[in-house]
């Protein structure tokens, strides 16, 4: 054993504070979802809310009491199996090929069995001496459980649309009726040479596994537009025939465009010759001013060609974004839905918050990748073929989950994210 790891200590109050915080968001989060609710998944790439809240348990009770509180009795041994934190370890688990066909348990025996959890974390924490592998373990832990809540209001979204009755996830909130135009974009420039991403450990704070190490690339001089891609721009995209024009879309896109039939962004309507979209909030007016969201990579892609422009790489997102401030129309904002900029800030805007931000970068290990040892093996170190990165967040991202140096993963196709696009250009 390490000295590191011999040495205990109080755990921080933050951390407790950030334990208790996080974990009672996701009840929050869960809060106006019936059983039926929570069971439901409508598609292979989506999951049942009551696993968004399951699975961040099951790493809690598997990965820190388990292993760090004597005498722990586990709520349900099956209810981990179920829900195991790393389905590919070795060991058997049950069948979860089809999880809404997965009835039981039920979303209050969840709740249970996540209160049982909660209860056992506020004795180990409160004991007053954890060693830094356990305070990490937490960490890692509420950073996966800020994941999956993010993911569990998308899939409810993507749930509620499919009901012709289009029920609210919260109150409706009749959006504020503002003109559509917005300022002409303005264009910032940034040098090139060698800069450096992603986090080193003396930055401190927490940072999954690919955004590891920090190294250096090389970059050519490069314009951001100062904001992402409004609804307004994205129905001059529509109405100059972008979906219908192949030579703007790559070939599995285009693919995409026949066999899926896509004409408009993901929740798009027409009534009565005016757009509306499906939101948390339930059926609301477009609103021109705000940024396009729920776009894949196919979309966003095609319409920097058709626009003249290009996607930036990610490399150029993090170095233009690292020496601005995590603040924006965020979860906390509880707006649930991106906003329109605000045109007297100068410089980037929107960096953080509204909408995720396709990048033209492949989700791939960062030169000198090694993933952590121990509980923290696995949180991001397999890397999955035909993925990009998206970065800065969106209206459903905590603020303290987000950071310059933060990567998403997302398959090409896929509409659910809240993710939208900000145009590139070579300076």
């Amino acid at each position: 054993m390490s000295r590191s790891q011999a040495v205990k200590a109080a755990p921080s109050r933050a951390l407790v504070e950030r334990y208790a915080t996080v974990r009672a968001r996701s009840l929050f989060l869960a809060e106006p979802l019936t059983d039926a609710d929570a069971t439901v998944q409508t598609g292979p790439d989506a999951c049942p809310a009551k696993w968004h809240l399951a699975m961040p348990t099951a790493f809690f009770e598997t990965v820190v009491l388990k292993a760090h509180l004597p005498n722990y009795r586990p709520f349900d041994e099956r209810l981990l199996a179920l829900f195991d934190p790393f389905p590919e370890s070795a060991g058997p688990r049950l069948v979860r090929a089809v999880p809404g066909l997965i009835t039981r348990p039920s979303l209050d025996r969840v709740r249970e069995w996540r209160a049982h959890v909660d209860a056992a974390m506020s004795t180990l924490l409160g004991e007053g001496a954890v060693g830094p592998d356990v305070e990490a373990a937490v960490e890692l832990g509420c950073n996966r459980e800020e994941r999956q809540g993010e993911l569990l209001l998308v899939d409810i979204l993507h749930l509620f649309s499919c009901n012709p009755l289009k029920p609210n996830y919260r109150e409706a909130e009749p959006r504020r009726m503002e003109s559509a135009s917005v300022d002409i974009p303005l264009w910032i420039g940034f040098p090139g040479g060698i800069a450096e991403i992603g986090r080193a450990p003396e930055d401190g704070g927490f940072a999954f596994d690919a955004e590891r190490p920090r190294h250096q690339v090389l970059l050519r001089p490069f314009e951001l537009a100062d904001r992402p891609v409004t609804n307004g721009e994205w129905m001059e995209f529509i109405e100059d025939g972008g979906y219908r024009s192949p030579l703007l879309w790559l070939a599995d896109g285009w693919e995409q465009i026949l066999s899926e039939k896509w004409s408009h962004p993901l929740y798009w309507e027409r009534r009565d010759g005016i757009w509306w979209t499906m939101t948390l909030r339930g059926m609301q007016p477009v609103d021109m001013s705000a940024p396009v969201a729920h776009l894949s990579y196919f979309e966003a892609d095609a319409y920097a060609r058709w626009a003249g422009r290009r996607l930036p790489t990610e490399a150029e997102w993090e170095r233009a974004a690292e020496d601005v401030p995590v603040t924006g129309n965020l979860y906390e904002r509880q707006a649930l839905r991106p906003r329109r900029a605000d045109g007297s800030q100068p410089g980037l805007k929107q960096v953080f918050g509204d909408v995720w931000e396709w990048t033209a970068s492949a989700f791939a290990p960062y030169p000198g990748f090694k993933p952590s040892a121990g509980a923290r093996a696995g949180s991001d170190a397999r890397f999955a073929n035909n993925r990009y990165v998206l970065k800065g967040g969106s209206c459903l991202t905590p603020a303290s989950h987000i950071r310059a140096s933060y990567r998403m993963a997302q398959q090409p196709h896929r509409r659910t994210a809240m993710a939208g696009l900000r145009l590139a250009r070579d300076a």
